[in-house]
């Protein structure tokens, strides 16, 4: 017994060794430590992918019960590149704002980044798809994040693309959200924006500390307090507080009050829910509650479910960034040794080759705010976490329908509703072969009064991702949609699948009406 509070004890002064984050006087990284760091984050990040990727929104509302295997073997970094290098989104994201700042510089602006990620080849969903449609049709951010333009404004999207901001900005999480604000303006807004704000600032302040409570907390002073955001990390760490062997429990407590979805109009009254809220409080369940354990922190940010190969990623990545690549079990690394050259798909990166590079940025960051470069070492005037502006998605709005379709047309469609808002989801859909690059051109009409033409391309690379939105109408009240297809083609329909509408007011809770 004693015998084991004793390795307790050792256990805890390992974790907290480098506990203190001060901001008081510079910040010394010896050259190896930070290429140990930097390759320790994104290695992190690539086995933490590739462990979840196969229950990726697979358990939606619900943990993955322990009794469900999750698959690893020496060899199976090395064959999921080879059979699924499509799953690294995570990380091919990053890379393709790395590659902007690598050509462009530190001071790249917000439409070359846009341009890149808009005219990549690679398939995108939700906030990202959203606002290439936005940004391929003039919508430029960050109006293309906005979420009047972009319903899944406050989805997950930012949040997973972050992390190259926090990995070139160590010590630096107020000119890690100058960066944030730069690149997730373009897809993302309000609690979607915040994702990658406070997880690029765990990833500075991760260079400078192993405590990860510490870390956690001290990270959150850059989000805004009367955020939906903040709320939902504060009680995770308030549940953790209160019984730190129990994840289990913060998780349910965490679903019950955080766990239901506004924007995404695919997670309203579903559990599906791809919000950055959610899944970055499943990954600070795993960095809490794992305690520094690379392991334990990986499955439990992937057995919280949801977008279950992302949330270990990031929670990898800083758990990597945080004790360095060596450090990390060669149980994990053995396969991915075998793919360190190998580039990630859509672009012309490899795993070494990013170490390299993201190395170069963070020289050009360091010296930019006042620090020095040496052979051996970089020194960082440290920046103490400030919260960045606040704001808000969908305010006002409350769900109060979702309504199955599963209709297709090609003349036009007719729908009436109740509320101020709507949305349409849907796509173009091929009925006989074709080989014609068809664009449905479409003209909306609210109450009789036309509201907007847009197109609808069937290139999957290039579609909207919901037929049509539109949010605040006055009054609130009974309201008709019209949408005409004004070039139709008998080999295509506009396949509407559900609506989901707003109101100002919020449906009252069941068990009123129950006791009613």
């Amino acid at each position: 017994m004693k015998h084991n509070v004793l390795v307790l004890a050792l256990i805890a002064v390992s974790l907290n060794s480098t506990a203190a984050i001060t901001y008081d006087k510079p910040f010394v990284l010896k050259r190896s430590v930070l290429q140990d760091k930097i390759k320790g984050g994104w290695a992190g990040q690539t086995i933490g992918c590739t462990y979840g990727g196969p229950t990726e929104f697979k358990f939606k509302g619900g943990i993955i019960n322990g009794q469900v295997p999750i698959t690893w073997y020496d060899d199976y970094a090395w064959d999921t590149f080879k059979q699924d290098p499509g799953l690294y989104d995570d990380v091919y994201m990053d890379l393709t704002f790395v590659e902007t700042l690598s050509k462009e510089g530190i001071d790249a602006p917000a439409s070359s980044f846009a341009r890149a990620f808009a005219n990549a080849d690679y398939k995108l969903w939700h906030a990202n798809q959203a606002a290439r449609y936005n940004i391929l049709h003039g919508i430029q951010p960050p109006a293309s994040g906005y979420w009047e333009n972009n319903p899944h404004a406050d989805d997950i999207d930012f949040e997973i693309e972050s992390d190259f901001i926090g990995m070139i900005c160590p010590g630096m999480p107020m000119t890690a959200s100058v960066f944030c604000d730069t690149v997730g303006h373009i897809m993302n807004y309000g609690d979607g924006w915040y994702g990658g704000v406070y997880l690029g600032a765990v990833y500075t302040l991760a260079f400078m500390s192993n405590d990860i409570p510490a870390i956690i907390e001290e990270a959150l002073n850059v989000i805004p307090p009367q955020s939906k955001y903040r709320q939902c990390i504060e009680d995770v760490i308030a549940y953790w507080k209160k019984d730190p062997s129990d994840w289990k429990k913060c998780w349910f407590e965490i679903e019950q009050k955080h766990g239901f979805d506004v924007g995404c109009p695919e997670g309203v009254f579903n559990g599906f829910d791809i919000d950055a809220t959610i899944n970055s409080a499943y990954v600070v369940i795993g960095l809490l509650y794992g305690n520094g354990d690379f392991f334990r922190t990986m499955d439990i940010a992937t057995r919280c479910g949801q977008d279950s190969d992302c949330n270990p990623a990031s929670a990898a990545g800083i758990l990597g960034v945080i004790k360095g690549y060596d450090a990390i079990p060669s149980f994990w690394k053995k396969g991915l040794e075998k793919v360190t050259d190998i580039d990630f798909p859509y672009t012309s990166i490899s795993l070494n080759k990013i170490y390299r590079l993201n190395e170069k940025l963070v020289e050009s960051v360091v010296v930019r705010h006042g620090g020095k470069v040496e052979k051996d070492k970089i020194v960082i005037n440290p920046q103490k976490p400030k919260q960045v502006r606040f704001e808000q998605s969908f305010t006002g709005l409350f769900p109060v329908e979702r309504r199955v379709l599963k209709a297709t047309f090609n003349d036009s469609i007719q729908l009436t509703f109740k509320g101020n808002s709507v949305v349409l989801m849907g796509e173009v859909q091929k009925v006989n072969r074709d080989e014609s690059n068809y664009v449905a051109l479409l003209d909306a009409y609210i109450d009789g009064k036309k509201v907007e033409t847009f197109s609808m391309p069937y290139d999957y690379i290039k579609r909207k991702y919901d037929i049509f939105y539109r949010y605040n109408l006055h009054p609130d009240g009974e309201h008709k949609l019209v949408i005409h297809v004004l070039n139709p083609n008998e080999n295509y329909l506009i396949n509407a699948k559900e609506m989901v509408v707003y109101s100002s007011k919020p449906l009252p809770q069941i068990n009123e009406k129950v006791n009613q």
